[in-house]
């Protein structure tokens, strides 16, 4: 489990069959052999340190598939955090580190705040699951929808996010790693078990007696 605030970030050192190796920019504390870390929001299992900091990871052909993991250059930016600790702050939101899909970064533009939007294209099978105001992740950084339209939905990054995320080095046409919110998910689940024939929108009474409310 994760928060969607990155630790730091790493470089992609190397990528050969089902094994990956990524360089932290400042070696773990107290690593340990099995532990979880999210690379771009993606959950991995450290199997060994390198002298030098570096992490070798096992992946399965299905993540290097579904993520932009399989994608990224050698010596690109990643971003990693480790796995929640008992008793920590939740900072951002709940965050499983299962990458639903690798979504193509539509646009990106400065607003006259500062702020840098960034324009995700909505893949239709994850479009009930964002919602205005609610949180998704990318590439592991746990963020707030600020809009939702048919194709793409957007998101604001303050400019403190950019410089510690590897996100400033994302440009339009780029893979980002998308997870929406698990709860989204757990919502739309019992709303399809309760109106399996998926004919008409759910009412007050139906949401009651789904114990939604």
């Amino acid at each position: 489990m994760f928060t969607g605030l990155v630790e730091q970030t790493g470089i992609l050192l190397a990528r050969q069959g089902s094994r990956l190796t990524v360089r932290p920019e400042h070696p773990f504390v107290s690593p340990e052999v099995g532990e979880s870390i999210a690379v771009n929001g993606c959950c991995l299992t450290a199997e060994r340190f390198g002298s030098d900091g570096s992490v070798e990871f096992f992946t399965l052909a299905e993540t290097l598939r579904r993520t932009n993991l399989g994608a990224l250059k050698l010596g690109s930016p990643v971003n990693l955090e480790r796995a929640l600790s008992a008793g920590a702050r939740l900072g951002g939101h709940i965050v499983q580190g299962h990458v639903d899909a690798a979504a193509r970064l539509r646009s990106l533009r400065r607003l006259p705040d500062g702020d840098v939007e960034f324009a995700v294209e909505l893949p239709p099978e994850l479009a009930p699951e964002i919602a205005l105001k609610g949180s998704v992740a990318l590439d592991g950084v746990s963020l707030t929808v600020a809009a939702v339209e048919k194709e793409f939905f957007a998101v604001r990054l303050i400019p403190q996010t950019l410089n510690v995320t590897a996100l400033k080095e994302r440009k339009a046409g780029d893979l980002i790693n998308l997870e929406t919110d698990v709860i989204a998910k757990y919502l739309r689940r019992q709303l399809a078990l309760l109106m399996p024939e998926k004919s008409r929108r759910p009412t007050w009474n139906d949401l009651h007696e789904a114990g939604l409310l």
